[in-house]
């Protein structure tokens, strides 16, 4: 946490906590990256002041006093960011849940659970169109890192964790093999996809590296941030500053889902875990079709009375 490396968080402490529970397996268990943001969000609620001007933090609050109330004080500093509310409220729901499993004395019940979670605006990132796509391709022809980059997302509908990873050793008799890194340490899914022939020809056409497709100008793979960055700056060279990464995987479930794919066959393509997330595309594609065949019944036939 923030305090000196010899130091030793007070027992009974919400420092104390979290500091048990970043030694626990619920929490080393997790994939590197949701480790990373957990921990900077559950360091930051330390340090937070419990009174806003006061030097008392929530870091030497005893658990007890981590009540509803105060959870509500943590969120509502968060006024207007819904998501880094639900973020904060979300990371210590989780430490309570552990705790109550892990029978840490003091701690019976969960106190994020009487809190009102923020709504967030509905439909999250934007999902590129094919006049996007074209535009995109228009500036960043086959041959290009930007170009073989869109290929890989959109071709394989895959997030960019998994896209800086691929390289040719995955690929065997025109399938690529992957475990997806999204709960990898957890819950792993391992997905096998045909390589389409258009990304066939992408990946040919392109420079590639010695265990990556993608590689950096000096010719290292890219890091998952480092390739947000990157792929941030091909967006604004194509005249795209609201298009990324993730809505080309949204794209090609929208695409997926208009061309008939059932919700199973998304979950086979984009290796979600439950049927919730494709019946959503599933749904709307159904929706376009059914109001495009009913549209007509709104016309006043002739000869009708």
């Amino acid at each position: 946490m923030t305090q000196p490396a010899d130091a030793r968080p007070r027992p009974g402490t919400w420092r104390w906590l979290c500091t048990e529970y970043f030694n626990s397996s619920d929490f080393t268990d997790l994939d590197p990256s949701t480790q990373r943001v957990r921990r900077l969000v559950l360091e930051s609620i330390c340090r937070e002041p419990w009174i806003k001007g006061s030097s008392r933090l929530f870091a030497d609050a005893p658990i007890k006093a981590m009540t509803a109330q105060a959870l509500m004080v943590l969120r509502d500093r968060k006024a207007g960011l819904p998501e880094a509310a639900r973020s904060r409220l979300k990371a210590i729901s989780r430490v309570f849940d552990w705790a109550i499993e892990a029978r840490i004395p003091g701690v019976e019940r969960n106190p994020a659970h009487d809190v009102r979670y923020p709504k967030v605006k509905a439909g999250g990132y934007h999902s590129w169109t094919l006049g996007e796509v074209a535009q995109y391709e228009a500036r960043h022809p086959v041959g290009t890192k930007a170009r073989l980059a869109l290929a890989l997302l959109l071709f394989t509908g895959q997030r960019r964790s998994d896209v800086v990873l691929f390289g040719h050793q995955h690929v065997q008799h025109s399938q690529l093999t992957f475990t997806q890194q999204k709960n990898k340490g957890r819950r792993p899914v391992t997905l096998t996809l045909p390589v389409l022939p258009i990304l066939q020809q992408v990946i040919d056409a392109s420079p590639t590296g010695p265990s990556t497709f993608l590689v950096t100008e000096f010719g290292k793979p890219f890091a998952r941030a480092g390739f947000g960055n990157k792929f941030r700056q091909w967006c604004d060279e194509a005249g795209l500053p609201h298009c990324t990464a993730h809505g080309l995987r949204k794209a090609g479930a929208v695409i997926a889902a208009e061309n008939r794919a059932t919700a199973h066959q998304l979950k086979a393509i984009f290796g979600w875990t439950t049927l919730k997330q494709p019946e959503l595309y599933t749904r709307a594609a159904e929706q376009k079709r059914l109001a495009a065949d009913a549209m007509p019944l709104l016309l006043v036939q002739k000869g009708s009375k």
